[in-house]
């Protein structure tokens, strides 16, 4: 699938592209209790570009420059911005 064509919630999204840039780690609240770090990436591919959250132990895992697939993940629309998610059942290859 290409970045162009993805929308906002969807489901079993599978995409390659290349980690363009890579924010500042920061620690947010869950709603179930505690905290965890994420780091928001933007991916680009030749048809686009788009944000994507990385949680936990993914965020060491790639760097900028890196090309990356995203397997079974899921997309949501927040703040009016459609934003790439791996989520619990995805999974993020370097390739």
């Amino acid at each position: 699938m290409r970045i162009a064509d993805l929308k906002g919630e969807q489901s079993k999204v599978d995409v390659e592209g290349e980690i363009v840039e890579k924010g500042e780690t920061r620690s947010v609240n869950l709603r179930a209790g505690g905290s965890s770090n994420v780091a928001d990436c933007t991916i680009r591919d030749d048809s686009g570009s788009i944000k994507l959250s990385l949680w936990g132990d993914q965020i060491n895992t790639v760097d900028v420059g890196d090309r990356v697939r995203i397997e079974n993940g899921y997309t949501r629309a927040f703040r009016g911005e459609v934003q790439l998610n791996i989520g619990r059942y995805g999974k993020l290859v370097k390739i």
